[in-house]
């Protein structure tokens, strides 16, 4: 799909991942809206690109559709989306006191990063299969983002690796269950990457996390992460994969 002059959504635009790939889109000539909760960081974003900033809670079916109607209305329908919004979290299962894990933490990490990246798709793909067919009768693209934790999560990660392991898993299912309508399906797999979360760490930390990936020995740029989620759009023979971004990273136990 050309990239150029379509309609394109990004959850998670405000920040990191987000905000580089709405970027990235917006230099190739797409019309960006910036979906996230925090409007003010949307805004930001949206401001810089050209595009529209609009708040948008990925688990909440109302927020989501009023959404895509809110930028179709200005953008036209929207052929692309970028489910980049995600949220993290590291408990162990027994806790020091020997306590188990609190049940809800486990619940808001799948809640947002699995059944929030379905809700999202589900409401694009019943919108973009309104439309018409273009080159090859394609309509659309969505494009997931996992983890590495999703193949080899580390000690503690048990909520982020399900709901990022959920994402991969219903990658393939989805691009087969779309493909009547022409709309693929992709994910990428991040390792680590020099996201404003990462930023909180100190830099010695930074440091030795750079040190553990193979080559390049440095943190991902969200510059690469954007390249990559705009080359699927951009390439259509790709479907239903899971491709890793990690510099050949495997991620240790701990």
């Amino acid at each position: 799909m050309n990239i150029e002059g379509k309609a394109a959504l990004v959850t998670g635009g405000g920040s990191g991942l987000g905000e580089a790939t709405a970027r990235e889109l917006a230099r190739l000539g797409a019309k960006v809206a910036v979906l996230d909760v925090n409007l003010d960081n949307a805004r930001r974003v949206a401001e810089d690109i050209g595009g529209i900033a609009l708040l948008c809670d990925v688990t909440s079916p109302d927020s989501v559709q009023a959404a895509i109607e809110t930028a179709a209305a200005a953008h036209g329908p929207a052929r692309i989306l970028m489910q980049i919004a995600g949220i993290g979290t590291a408990k162990r299962v027994i806790a020091r006191d020997g306590s188990p894990a609190p049940l809800e933490d486990f619940a808001k990490v799948v809640n947002v990063n699995l059944i929030g990246s379905y809700n999202v798709a589900r409401l694009f793909a019943a919108a973009c299969a309104k439309t018409e067919p273009q080159q090859d009768g394609e309509r659309g693209v969505i494009v997931f983002t996992a983890s590495v934790a999703a193949f080899d999560g580390q000690v503690g990660q048990q909520a982020y690796s399900a709901s990022k392991s959920g994402v991969v898993g219903m990658t393939l299912p989805m691009a087969r269950d779309l493909a009547q309508y022409g709309i693929r399906v992709c994910t990428v797999a991040p390792g680590l990457f020099a996201t404003p979360l990462m930023g909180t760490l100190p830099e010695p930390v930074q440091a030795s996390l750079a040190a553990s990936i193979p080559f390049p020995s440095r943190l991902g740029k969200p510059s690469e992460f954007a390249e990559l989620a705009c080359h699927i759009v951009s390439n259509g023979h790709l479907n239903g994969e899971t491709i890793r971004l990690d510099g050949a990273l495997r991620l240790a136990p701990r």
